[in-house]
């Protein structure tokens, strides 16, 4: 690399619920961290697809704070360490804030980069034609173009927002003419037919100071205000990034740029937005099924089903999505699925758990399943990463047995620090400090039953926090 040549920063946007993809993908455990397409989760796939073109040293993420310990497990787990790389929103402002706050962080080390957005949640099937594709828009960033991926329409869809090209640029781009909202079916043939007019994939590249340039003609008061908010070397106050604008990167800075280019892109792209667009993308069965998990479907077509845990039987059935999970069972039809969107804001209004969480939560530490719960018991499986540790807690209302099924446990119970293996227990009684340590180099499984008249959240009593490994 020559002196004056500057550093390339991928950037992956990590946050948002997905809820269009419920009951797999909830508020607490989102469908970036979600494995959807073969055995990978959508963020670990985003970033191997990066190979060999960027260095995976110089990944970053922007993530909400809810999600950054699992965020950060998913990078360990395929070799890319995440320490310094995670960017924690303490809320969800939309993308302009997001990318401004990645490009802030990335240029307190460096000088200028160039920087590629790309969400976490995409899928993409021709990876040489895309990685083909980052080198182009790495180029055309370098001449100081803004660009952004535009994927050529193969069919007139109407649930994604266009981009027409104007006239041609360089290195096969077109500058931007104008963003349009999601057409309605005979505009989208419309646009089709035209050739003009591509898909927004929300994948940009730019250079840091050419985008800091127009944050601050067209949204100074945003960049301001991130930038004292970055100054301090704190957390970032809730309150204050709340008050941020919500807005779009398109709306805050492509609109209006006349630095903005479209690079219009064909390599198998689908933002994996709904039962229906995962659907379109995986491969089928000779009856056009997209069936996974334990499923015998008779006389099934055009379906797609996902089991969890248990047998699945379909009869005489077409144009219907099943996705079962250890709490829910979502059926529809396929092409009306993307409507499960407003029936999450209705579990959400009802206060339905299943809106929020999985049966099996996950924590900085490890897992917890609840496997059965009534009035005054609850039983649970709970496993415990390799030297990772729980708070020490105690409880005034419900007492605890924990028994050992895999690993090895390092327990302190009241004034006694003990070591248990597999097939043993220990009991903990009310009120006594407690805490659950694996010191071993596997997962630590145990199954833990509480008995009490109090089994919330609200019983404990923490000695210190929750989130730590060793």
């Amino acid at each position: 690399m020559s002196k004056k040549e500057i550093k390339t920063f991928p950037v992956l946007l990590a946050g948002g619920s997905g809820s269009r993809l419920w009951p797999i993908s909830r508020e607490l455990y989102p469908k970036q961290l979600v494995s959807f397409v073969g055995t990978d989760s959508l963020i670990q796939n985003t970033i191997k697809r990066l190979s060999p073109v960027m260095e995976s040293s110089r990944i970053r993420v922007v993530c909400g704070e809810e999600h950054f310990f699992e965020i950060a497990r998913h990078l360990e787990e395929i070799g890319v360490p995440s320490k310094g790389k995670i960017f924690k929103e303490p809320c969800g402002r939309n993308t302009a804030p997001a990318i401004l706050l990645a490009v802030l962080n990335i240029l307190k080390t460096e000088k200028d980069a160039v920087i590629l957005i790309f969400p976490s949640d995409h899928v993409i099937k021709n990876i040489e034609g895309f990685q083909e594709k980052l080198k182009t828009a790495v180029s055309l960033a370098r001449m100081n173009y803004i660009v952004t991926f535009g994927i050529k329409p193969d069919y007139p869809e109407t649930g994604y927002g266009y981009i027409e090209g104007a006239a041609r640029v360089k290195n096969g781009a077109f500058a931007i003419k104008r963003f349009v909202e999601k057409p309605d079916e005979k505009t989208a043939r419309r646009y089709l037919t035209a050739g003009n007019f591509f898909w927004n994939s929300g994948m940009f590249a730019f250079k840091a100071s050419v985008l800091l340039k127009e944050f601050r003609t067209f949204e100074p008061s945003l960049l301001k205000n991130m930038q004292k908010m970055l100054s301090g070397g704190i957390a970032i106050p809730l309150e204050k990034y709340k008050a941020l604008p919500d807005i779009s990167i398109d709306y805050a800075i492509m609109e209006k740029t006349g630095k903005g280019v479209v690079l219009p892109s064909d390599f198998g792209w689908s933002d994996i937005g709904s039962w229906k667009s995962l659907y379109d993308f995986l491969p089928k069965d000779n009856n056009n099924n997209v069936v996974e998990g334990d499923v015998i479907p008779r006389n099934t077509k055009n379906c797609f089903i996902r089991g969890n845990n248990r047998l699945i039987v379909t009869n005489d059935i077409e144009n219907i999505v099943v996705i079962e999970t250890p709490d829910t069972v979502f059926v529809s039809d396929l092409e009306k699925s993307k409507n499960v969107k407003s029936i999450v804001q209705d579990l959400k209004k009802l206060g339905r758990k299943e809106y929020k969480t999985h049966t099996t939560v996950y924590r900085p530490w490890g897992t917890y399943t609840i496997l059965e719960e009534s009035r005054n018991t609850k039983i649970k499986r709970i496993v415990v990463y390799p030297g990772a540790k729980l708070s020490l807690q105690m409880h005034h209302h419900r007492s605890e047995h924990w028994i050992v099924v895999h690993g090895t446990a390092k327990i302190v119970n009241g004034d006694q620090t003990i070591f248990l293996e597999e097939n043993q227990s220990t009991y903990v009684a009310k009120t006594s400090p407690h805490r659950l340590e694996n010191p071993g180099r596997i997962p630590l499984h145990l199954i833990e039953v509480q008995i009490g008249n109090y089994l919330e959240e609200d019983d404990i009593v923490r000695f210190d926090d929750d989130f730590g490994r060793k």
